[in-house]
């Protein structure tokens, strides 16, 4: 049968059948096969089950994913000892991506412009939320300068304690519309899980914890231990995510392009197809930044971001090329020993 999974414990997962809520683990030979072809389920995931009513159900397979967010996991091991950069899809199966950044001391833009490159890489529809807006007296300026580092892209202001711009949201929470929540530690996630969960205005479901965030920083404790798909009294769903204290640019060529279109679009007008945007003559870039067109601060985030990219993309297909150098001699080696060819 096809299930959803709703929850995510390590290699334990909670799923939603036709027979309701069930326990799951994986199928020995899929936890192999999974991790060579980066395949884990994650929370999001239809699978294919086999349904046990005595004990944890089977999980066979991980049916194909119409959208995924994914960050690079960096780890050791395999082949010659040789380290290894892999995608982690840490969500699947949503249509909207909602951005939530706080306007207190931890606001930064260039953390909404990564966040905003992975939300176009994985294939959902970005939202920017602008939160804890009733912390500051007047948010027009930081609402303007993500206006601009997004072009095209909803941003909202809100306030899960005054309830300022939650009525913004209803729009996205349909029913059977899924929603991926990104963001770091303390900028409101659960708050406004709670807030969405809750049947009225004046009344509050605390379905999520919610901690404190640092006096010296703004930044909050991680209080999402795990993934989790939640349904609204709307019957939308949300996907909350652990706070992602580092957030990798992974094959986000495709995203970088969606988030960067007002900068890209720029580069078909260079005299020069090969320009570098530095010192070549008729450089549309620096036209557009000499006219103010493009902002200094834009071309930097796509800058730094193309570069991130490029290094990473560089450092994994490097490394593929070791292992498989690495798995090319042992092979030889083993089939010289048993030729004969070598003494051990």
């Amino acid at each position: 049968m096809t299930a959803r999974v709703i929850e995510q414990h390590r290699d334990h997962y909670k799923v939603s059948t036709p027979h309701g809520e069930v326990q799951a683990e994986l199928k020995g030979s899929l936890i192999y096969d999974a991790v060579l072809r980066e395949e884990l389920p994650c929370v999001g995931d239809f699978v294919r089950l086999r349904y046990n009513e005595n004990g944890p159900s089977i999980i066979e397979e991980v049916l194909p994913r119409s959208s995924k967010f994914s960050r690079a996991n960096h780890f050791g091991g395999g082949i010659g000892h040789v380290k290894a950069n892999r995608e982690q899809v840490v969500a699947a199966n949503f249509d909207y991506v909602f951005i939530i950044t706080s306007l207190n001391k931890d606001f930064s833009v260039n953390r909404v412009s990564r966040y905003l490159t992975q939300a176009w890489q994985s294939g959902g529809q970005p939202v920017i939320l602008l939160s804890k807006a009733d912390l500051v007296e007047n948010f027009a300026a930081q609402l303007a300068e993500v206006s601009a580092a997004a072009p095209g892209v909803p941003v909202h202001a809100i306030s899960t304690y005054t309830g300022l711009g939650l009525d913004e949201l209803e729009e996205y929470l349909q029913p059977e519309k899924v929603i991926v929540f990104l963001g770091m530690s303390g900028v409101g996630k659960s708050s406004l899980v709670n807030a969405l969960m809750s049947p009225g205005k004046n009344e509050t479901v605390e379905v999520m914890a919610v901690k404190e965030i640092r006096e010296d920083d703004s930044r909050g404790r991680h209080t999402t231990t795990h993934r989790q798909l939640l349904t609204l009294p709307s019957g939308a769903m949300v996907i909350d995510t652990p706070g992602m204290r580092e957030i990798g640019i992974y094959d986000a060529e495709e995203g970088i392009s969606a988030s960067f279109a007002d900068v890209e679009s720029l580069f078909a007008d260079c005299r020069f197809s090969d320009c570098r945007h530095e010192t070549e003559p008729d450089c549309a870039v620096r036209a557009a930044l000499a006219d103010g067109t493009l902002s200094p601060e834009q071309w930097e985030r796509y800058q730094a971001q193309a570069r991130e990219n490029k290094y990473l993309d560089n450092k994994i297909a490097f490394r593929a090329m070791r292992a498989a150098q690495y798995k090319s001699l042992a092979k030889w080696s083993k089939e010289m020993k048993k030729s004969g060819g070598i003494r051990k």
